[in-house]
């Protein structure tokens, strides 16, 4: 049996490019559906007749709902069968991507997107998967495949749903995209093998495991203190960017403003490399190196609040070192444990999008105080902090023992 063939019993080690690249795809469109209103805030906010500030908080309460949802479901995929709990998810978002469609007040909108939130996990349930069906050999370039599509959903759905918006209405990227998941599910039904639970743990002790592999493990707690910083700032920029180029001087349509999300995906295929630099024993260096990078991004950015072509530079910089970060900090998570995966991803996950909830307000904060300029700087001074933390961290408390 292969492991991109389904049958009864546990696979054999390995998984094949065919199976990974549908990963990659799924995990893509399910963490895209977080991030379809980021480019349409002003849209939605005209047509259910609320400001644009307010319009804001529409991608916080999605990240909110996505934190509790990784928190209560992810888990899970370490006590039952994924072949059935990967695509029962990925239906229940269809469901909720329906209620968005048709949402009739900005306050029944708000609670659609914080279930869609809450029932888009079908890609944090496929990563950890991708981890164990890989070898020990390939787990970082596998696993940095599935993230980095993961990464290439956030920024896809932004040029994705700017051009559907100006086609047909804000409302029909919520239909296309819950058409997308339902299809996606049939697929990964028929691919995912069929592999026993790795443990059998009541739910309320599975959820609480969460913490305690925090508590115990000092690698854990420094690479989710790293990797929530880097998140609250790729959130925080976006979430501005949008601000930024929806106004003077610029004054693009949702279709231009999601066209800038191409350009991320430029940074998310370089990023793609870094789970080969895990293999490659470099996990750390690069890390280091991405932290400077961000620093450099929103130094360029900061100088940039007229320039288009500055703008595009600092979202290059931004995305390839955040995106790469990401990959490598996950990536060690994952060596820590093969048994709690999951639950790691869980740890790892939910973490992150806390943070990002938080950089999703920061910048709605720093814009009403002080706009792109103080956004950027302060981009630049948490980064700094960043590297500071890598450089005293790198010492032992990122380092897994692998006895």
């Amino acid at each position: 049996m292969t492991a991109g063939h389904p049958a009864d019993g546990p696979a054999r080690p390995g998984i094949g490019r065919g199976l990974t690249f549908l990963f990659a795809v799924a995990a893509g469109a399910a963490v895209g559906n977080l991030y379809w209103a980021q480019p349409l805030l002003d849209l939605v906010a005209t047509d259910l007749r609320t400001s644009t500030a307010s319009a804001g908080w529409l991608v916080t309460v999605t990240q909110l709902g996505y934190a509790l949802g990784i928190l209560l479901v992810v888990p899970l995929g370490d006590v039952t069968n994924r072949r059935k709990l990967v695509p029962a998810a990925l239906v229940a978002a269809a469901v909720a991507l329906g209620l968005c469609a048709v949402a009739p007040s900005f306050g029944f909108l708000v609670a659609a997107l914080g279930l869609l939130g809450l029932t888009t996990v079908g890609g944090q349930l496929l990563t950890p998967l991708a981890g164990d069906l890989a070898t020990d050999a390939d787990r970082g370039a596998v696993v940095g495949t599935v993230v980095s599509g993961i990464l290439t959903g956030i920024l896809l759905s932004r040029t994705v749903s700017g051009f559907v918006a100006d086609a047909f209405g804000w409302r029909s990227i919520y239909v296309g995209a819950a058409v997308v998941d339902l299809v996606l599910a049939v697929l990964l039904w028929r691919a995912i093998p069929n592999l026993q639970p790795k443990a059998r743990v009541p739910y309320v002790r599975l959820i609480g495991s969460v913490f305690g592999v925090v508590r115990r493990e000092r690698v854990v707690r420094w690479t989710l203190v790293l990797a929530g910083v880097a998140f609250a700032l790729f959130t925080m920029f976006w979430t501005s960017l949008t601000f930024l180029l929806s106004g003077a001087p610029f004054d693009y349509p949702v279709s231009v403003i999601g066209l800038f999300g191409l350009v991320g995906l430029v940074g998310a295929v370089a990023a793609q490399r870094a789970g080969r630099l895990h293999d490659r024993g470099w996990s750390l260096p690069a890390s280091g190196l991405g932290w400077a990078l961000v620093v450099v991004a929103f130094a360029v950015a900061a100088l940039s609040g007229r320039s288009v072509v500055g703008v595009v530079v600092a979202i290059l910089l931004l995305d390839v070192a955040i995106q790469g970060i990401s990959i490598l900090n996950q990536t060690r998570m994952f060596q820590i444990s093969a048994e709690a995966r999951s639950r790691l991803n869980t740890a790892f996950v939910t973490n992150n999008f806390l943070w990002g909830a938080g950089g999703s307000v920061l910048a709605t904060v720093l814009w009403s105080a002080g706009g792109w300029v103080a956004v950027t700087l302060c981009g630049a001074a948490l980064a700094t902090v960043a590297l500071v933390i890598w450089a005293v961290a790198r010492r032992g408390a990122l380092v897994v023992d692998p006895g």
